[in-house]
């Protein structure tokens, strides 16, 4: 990406000596451009979220502060961290100024702000009594994924969660599920009922033909084993759908 010039520096190119020197130290930055010392002065939510990567990625380059470069990376993006968390590796190290190591603590930063709201709904949500607690618990392990996966959640008889687990990971448009590792789980985890959740990173959410035939045999397989399947969600960045809410249980 093509930095735009200085108008304080027009006429220099960005090898002149002069134009270097001329670069005012760090201590000598706007305020704006110093976002440690507005943090502390005015709290982290004062801070942009370009302010806040910035602090993470503690230095910018020869040509852009840290929240220089954090900006034009979220001008990129729109704005959004959803977006930002979809950046690969190589994505990120294509922006001027960003190499390997700035990468990966952009990706750290992103996965740390999942998982924060992972533990929240874990702590907050422990009885699943409606399809909108299922996607509150299922969402930040799947809005960000580029191709499927396949979970399920176990509940005790009171509805409480027992525990969730990743019975399969596919590609952009599938995942092959066997039917008898989510019974397995089920067992293992000794519930008396089950969810199964995937996703769709299309961002539709309308089920498959597959979709529907998965869901009859987990259905029935549950059966055999006195093992109730309440639900099956499938998500999406803008939304999921519910079997049973549809009353396709």
């Amino acid at each position: 990406m093509t930095p735009k010039p200085d108008k304080t520096l027009a006429g220099h190119c960005a090898d002149d000596p002069a134009h270097k020197r001329t670069r005012p130290s760090i201590k000598e930055w706007a305020e704006d451009d110093r976002p440690r010392e507005k943090l502390l002065e005015k709290g982290p939510k004062a801070l942009s979220t370009a302010e806040l990567l910035a602090i993470l990625i503690g230095s910018g380059s020869a040509e852009k502060s840290a929240v220089e470069l954090m900006r034009d990376i979220m001008r990129s993006c729109g704005d959004s961290l959803k977006t930002l968390g979809q950046y690969s590796f190589q994505q990120l190290c294509a922006f001027k100024g960003i190499g390997p190591a700035k990468a990966v603590t952009i990706m750290a930063a992103v996965e740390i702000g999942i998982r924060r709201l992972e533990e929240f709904n874990n702590e907050t949500i422990t009885k699943v009594t409606s399809s909108k607690d299922i996607y509150h618990i299922m969402r930040p392990d799947m809005m960000e994924l580029p191709h499927e996966e396949f979970w399920c959640i176990m509940l005790n008889n009171a509805g409480r969660v027992i525990t969730k687990e990743l019975i399969g990971r596919g590609g952009i448009t599938q995942t092959t599920v066997d039917v008898r590792l989510i019974m397995r789980a089920a067992l293992m985890a000794r519930a008396s009922a089950m969810i199964v959740c995937h996703n769709h990173p299309s961002g539709n959410i309308t089920p498959s033909n597959d979709d529907i035939r998965l869901t009859t045999s987990i259905a029935e397989a549950g059966k055999l084993l006195n093992i109730r399947l309440l639900d099956h969600v499938i998500v999406a960045s803008n939304g999921y759908y519910s079997f049973a809410d549809e009353g396709r249980l």
